[in-house]
């Protein structure tokens, strides 16, 4: 958990009260921080100063950097606390702010990143951005402690010449997206976004691009669909050979399980150490897709590695997921997870730790470099240079050892580990990315026909449900030490609301269909642009910002526009509710400029593309849901992947709300009291039919 460490003088600033675990770290700084607030802005409104407005995340390890260098320094407090009033924001808490102020930051500096810097007008106007700062200027970045006095002395001299600026700024980047085309969305798009992840594909290491390398799973769960819908087996290699270099090399915590942030180098090795939740829920995602569609069992087991992660490390008692692990412990990136040869051998003992160093690319003298150096550090990442299915294969005869000489020492070295300082926890817990981890559970009891899975999500849903939404449907984005705060944003709506479709085609509980369709309609009423289409970032009911934004870039995580498309489109499949169907296209229009001039970032939304042009597979089934026949052809379906395909179950005892919220399924019934499916395609049903190979037969034919 968050440790709240007092300075010197024990004296702390306003951040005291918060819940934030990235502003607590921050109370006791000589800084005098304010949370963002309507106090700040006052302060500086009455005193004629500019805001010093620092933006960040309790596990980066660069926010941690500047903090030290910095905030904790009382030369560097006593020139920020003359010149400005400095506000402190947790990005996962505020992504709102933090969406604003970083497209400043790109559109000023064509980069971005955090910490993030912004100095703006007390009505909240900026006139400069930046990224980390260091405390003195080096390599050609200005330091602190030259930039504070000359932002002071432009501040006093030429106060109106940065309000103008201020001005300018802000008008032009509010008004960039604005008035965009119309372009024609066909196939065509599809495939520009698949060349251009081919162009990029690293055909030596795996991966797009060169360093540094982010899992960005949403890139490979589009390249399944392009694979599933053209028969490209490129689109299939690259999905293959990443999700294998990933999790062969250092960026997949072989001891512990559990993906880290990013790789610092093209080859997978030398990770940035943070671990993130929607980093876990959406590798698994892709993992489940990918066992679906080829059957290989390393997919499964890499998948279920990461949900041991998860619920042993992440599950917070009330069912929801934390957030996410530092990189740094004892004040060093990487500690916990790091190796030294004579650790391995004097916990394992000689022959254990022989296989383990030959399968884990153990050195004496380490297997990584420091990265300024370029020495080795005398300590190792564990990671493999071959998969343990080849490896075992070149020694088929032991292969059960082998097998059981991998697990034994991990174990021994987790155990060990887990009595080391750990990284801290940011232990809040956030609903867009637990709408990931729902859909990330769901997938692999889809996919791996594991039970276990759908209990955690259900528990998870339950508490947000409850906890996390009032009863008109108006949630709320965070939750941590018993208080449900800060009004919710589009990505907690749209992940959410995934996360209930696919807990609904999971379990058939129809109350979560109905909460699905019951959030959708919040957010069609207070998010949707109605006169450009699209959805804003924010409710209309929300703290008005210098502007409100729209965004469909597909980053680290998918954007909320991209699976609102996704989640119009399938809750239109399952109602029938065509005007649904309608809002879905009017987003893609809004954004077909954007999208068709870089597809390649854009994959989440290309995929609610491919569902959108794609041959729909509509299956009723009617039954008992614990009839053999019933589960048996649940389970042929969900082992497959079939990316178009729309899932529902009418029980006895469902049947009512069910044919309420879908129409069409009212006369939908058993024949001769044997569960009975229902295959629909693109408006078009076949006969129902209780013949269960001839049911497998078409479904096999349809998608």
């Amino acid at each position: 958990m968050t440790e709240v460490k007092e300075n010197i003088s024990g004296k702390n600033n306003k951040l005291i009260g918060e819940k934030s675990p990235y502003l607590l770290q921050h109370a006791y700084n000589p800084v005098e921080w304010y949370p963002w607030g309507e106090e700040a802005f006052k302060r500086a409104r009455e005193e004629n100063k500019p805001i010093f407005l620092s933006i960040g995340y309790s596990t980066c390890h660069w926010c941690h950097v500047m903090e030290k260098e910095s905030f904790k320094d009382n030369s560097i407090a006593q020139l920020l606390n003359e010149s400005f009033v400095s506000v402190k924001v947790d990005r996962e808490e505020r992504p709102d702010i933090d969406n604003i102020y970083m497209s400043v930051c790109q559109a000023l500096t064509g980069r971005g990143g955090w910490p993030l810097t912004i100095l703006m007008t007390p009505d909240k106007k900026p006139f400069y951005a930046a990224t980390y700062i260091p405390r003195e200027s080096k390599y050609g970045i200005p330091g602190m402690l030259e930039i504070i006095p000359a932002i002071r002395d432009l501040w006093i001299n030429k106060k109106e010449e940065l309000l103008t600026s201020a001005d300018a700024i802000t008008s032009a980047v509010s008004s960039s997206g604005k008035n965009e085309q119309d372009i024609s969305i066909n196939e065509e798009l599809l495939k520009r976004a698949f060349v251009q992840l081919s162009d990029t594909f690293d055909t030596v290491y795996a991966g797009f691009g060169r360093a540094p390398k982010f899992p960005t799973p949403h890139h490979l769960t589009f390249l399944l669909r392009y694979w599933k819908r053209t028969g490209n087996a490129n689109a299939l290699e690259m999905v293959e050979r990443t999700l294998s270099a990933m999790r062969m090399g250092g960026i997949f915590d072989q001891i512990g399980f559990g993906f880290h942030r990013y790789s610092t180098d093209r080859q997978w090795l030398v990770p940035h150490f943070e671990k993130m939740l929607y980093d876990q829920a959406l590798m698994i995602i892709a993992l489940a897709e990918a066992y679906q569609a080829t059957a290989d069992t390393e997919y499964k087991t890499t998948a279920k590695e990461i949900l041991t992660y998860l619920k042993r490390d992440m599950l917070s008692p009330e069912g929801g997921f934390y957030s996410a692990e530092d990189a740094d412990s004892e004040g060093e990136e990487g500690k916990f997870y790091l190796w030294a040869t004579e650790e391995i051998e004097e916990i394992l003992g000689k022959d254990d730790a022989a296989l383990f160093k030959n399968i884990f690319n153990i050195q004496n003298e380490g297997n990584f470099t420091e990265e300024h150096t370029k020495q080795l550090v005398g300590k190792n990442i564990p990671h493999m240079t071959e998969t343990m299915r080849i490896f075992t294969s070149k020694n088929a005869d032991r292969m059960e050892d082998i097998a059981a000489s991998v697990e034994r020492p991990r174990q021994k070295l987790f155990i060990e580990r887990e009595k080391r300082i750990h990284p801290s926890k940011d232990d809040k817990i956030l609903t867009d990315w637990n709408g990931l981890t729902i859909v990330a559970l769901c997938k692999a009891t889809q996919a791996f026909n594991e039970t276990e899975y759908v209990t955690v999500a259900e528990n998870a849903a339950d508490f947000f449900m409850t906890e996390m939404t009032d009863v008109d449907g108006k949630m709320k984005h965070r939750y941590r030490d018993g208080e449900a705060a800060i009004d919710a944003f589009l990505e907690d709506y749209a992940f959410f609301i995934w996360g209930l479709i696919e807990l609904y085609q999971t379990n058939f509980n129809i109350k979560y269909l109905e909460h699905a369709l019951k959030l959708n309609s919040y957010l069609i009423t207070h998010f949707n642009d109605n006169e450009n289409g699209g959805f804003f970032h924010t409710s209309d009911e929300a703290e008005e910002l210098i502007f409100r934004s729209k965004e469909v870039y597909d980053g680290a995580i998918p954007s909320g526009n991209s699976v609102c498309v996704f989640n119009l489109l399938k809750l239109a499949k399952i109602t029938a509710d065509f005007e649904l169907e309608s809002i879905a296209h009017r987003t893609i229009q809004a954004f077909s400029e954007k999208v068709n001039a870089t597809p390649i970032g854009y994959t989440q939304f290309m995929s609610a593309l491919d569902f959108d042009m794609r041959d729909s597979l509509e299956v009723v089934i009617v039954g008992n849901p614990d009839d053999t026949d019933t589960r048996d052809v649940i389970s042929f379906i969900n082992e497959r992947f079939i990316p178009g395909k729309v899932l529902l179950l009418k029980t006895e005892t469902e049947e009512a709300m069910l044919s309420d919220i879908a129409v069409y399924t009212k006369d939908m019934e058993m024949i001769d009291d044997k569960t009975t499916v229902h295959i629909c395609q693109n408006h078009n049903c076949k006969l129902p039919s209780n013949n269960m190979d001839k049911i497998k037969e078409q479904i096999e034919t349809l998608s």
